[in-house]
């Protein structure tokens, strides 16, 4: 497999998963090293100091370290879904989704994690960003129209995990849209391809061939 790129990983995390589809989905195929986060190896960390996944590690050394660069290196390779198109439209919404909503996401699963922090609060900070999902999504089935976009593929992983915090909460609000949304996309086969499991990757262990 010389000269296919190694992707380190952790399966269920929202960055690493969306890389993993825009992978997929770009039939780019990649050498999986699972990473255990508190187990990390030394040669992803020697890769990328700031040590958080996903890495893509390219057969020259160049290493991409922002799910959303690699997302971007895979689909401008191939991207026979047409996931770009619209790109533009749709950074706004990851941009909020990655900055503001993703705070909130941290502060309501993880509260331990920060001082004199509300989850209510933070919980209900993010049912905005979610009420503000459910109109395009209502009106039309995904973000940007009625065919799925990089933007609704960056995000749901996210949404995914605010809904799993507590699920009947989050299916008893009055999101019909949202919640059919990321209910097929959890449900399609390439999320399941994406959240397929593999051992955690040691040295000198045969790295799995990850590939659409």
């Amino acid at each position: 497999m010389t000269g296919t790129p190694i992707l380190y990983s952790f399966r269920r995390c929202p960055y690493a998963m969306r890389a993993r589809m825009a992978l997929l989905i770009s039939e780019t195929p990649v050498r999986l090293r699972e990473v255990v986060l508190r187990d990390k190896p030394e040669e992803m960390i020697a890769s990328s100091p700031k040590a958080t996944v996903p890495v893509l590690v390219q057969d020259d050394a160049t290493v991409i370290d922002e799910s959303l660069a690699i997302m971007q290196w895979a689909l401008d390779r191939n991207d026979p879904a047409e996931w770009l198109d619209d790109a533009q439209a749709g950074a706004d919404l990851i941009a909020e989704a990655d900055s503001d909503f993703k705070d909130n996401l941290d502060r309501y699963k993880y509260p331990t994690r920060y001082d004199d922090v509300d989850p209510m609060a933070h919980r209900s900070a993010g049912l905005a960003f979610l009420e503000k999902l459910e109109k395009p999504l209502a009106a039309q089935g995904q973000l940007l129209g009625t065919q799925p976009r990089l933007a609704d593929f960056a995000i749901f992983p996210f949404i995914r995990q605010f809904a799993n915090n507590d699920r009947n909460w989050f299916d008893a609000q009055p999101l019909p849209g949202l919640q059919k949304w990321l209910a097929a996309h959890l449900g399609s086969d390439l999320f399941a391809a994406a959240m397929k499991k593999y051992p955690q990757w040691k040295t000198g262990d045969p790295e799995p061939l990850f590939a659409g």
